[in-house]
């Protein structure tokens, strides 16, 4: 079992503190044994000074300066749907997803916050169960798949909003053309397979307007408004393996 950690300055005023605990930093560790009353403080600018102070001045303390290890996470396309939403004749929604993609994640450790992201996927996949309309989607009105085979998110790191939840930053590639983006994330956990396996899991969504990449085909209704909307919802249920 791993000792608990404790964030930036945490206090034992009344009780020492316990018979070991670590306080872990994105690379740095403190460690500290048999310890009286009285707390711990360090300096995220400078790591490696992690200082423990104790009232009674009697106090074992061990430091390690550890850069932590980077963490390798593959997606597992068996449990993962990539998939997106549109509104047809502005009334009904049409559910899209792609059915080929990759996608590769690193952290610091086991913590997701210091994520460094890839993502691809193969536009000529596209599936919307209509053949027709998934040929026009491959076509130059919309991803133009012949001459821009792939669509590419990259992001660096996930922004804690609370224990579940978390924003997703990055740019987004379609047709050439980057633009950042903003992504919802809720965390589902980790945890292992029968088979050993380490496994993480994601919800993720969030809202573009496919305009701002290029995609503006469209169609007007005799009784007004379009064809198709210009707003794209996001929905991913991802599952990344730990790599040994």
């Amino acid at each position: 079992m791993h000792p608990p950690k404790y964030q930036s300055s945490t206090s034992f005023p009344d009780q020492p503190p316990p018979q070991a605990f670590e306080l872990a930093t994105a690379n740095y560790r403190l460690k500290t044994e048999n310890c009286g009353p009285g707390f711990v403080h360090f300096t995220l600018n400078n790591p490696a000074c992690l200082l423990f102070y104790s009232q009674n001045q009697k106090c074992l303390t061990k430091t390690e300066n550890i850069t932590m290890e980077t963490t390798k996470w593959v997606i597992d396309p068996a449990h993962s749907e990539i998939q997106f939403k549109v509104k047809h004749l502005m009334i009904t929604t049409v559910t899209g997803s792609f059915k080929e993609f990759k996608s590769e994640v690193e952290t610091s450790g086991d913590d997701f916050t210091t994520a460094k992201i890839s993502f691809e996927a193969n536009t000529a996949s596209i599936f919307t169960n209509a053949e027709q309309r998934d040929a026009h989607l491959r076509s130059a009105d919309f991803f133009d798949s012949e001459n821009f085979p792939v669509l590419t998110f990259t992001g660096s790191g996930l922004e804690k909003i609370d224990d579940e939840n978390y924003k997703l930053a990055g740019d987004l590639t379609i047709r050439g053309v980057t633009k950042p983006a903003v992504l919802d994330v809720e965390v589902g956990g980790v945890g292992k397979d029968p088979w050993g396996n380490t496994k993480s899991g994601f919800s993720i969504s969030g809202k573009i307007n496919r305009k701002d990449w290029g995609l503006n085909w469209n169609a007007a209704l005799e009784a007004g408004g379009v064809l198709v909307s210009d707003d794209v919802r996001i929905f991913c249920e991802v599952q990344y393996a730990k790599q040994s």
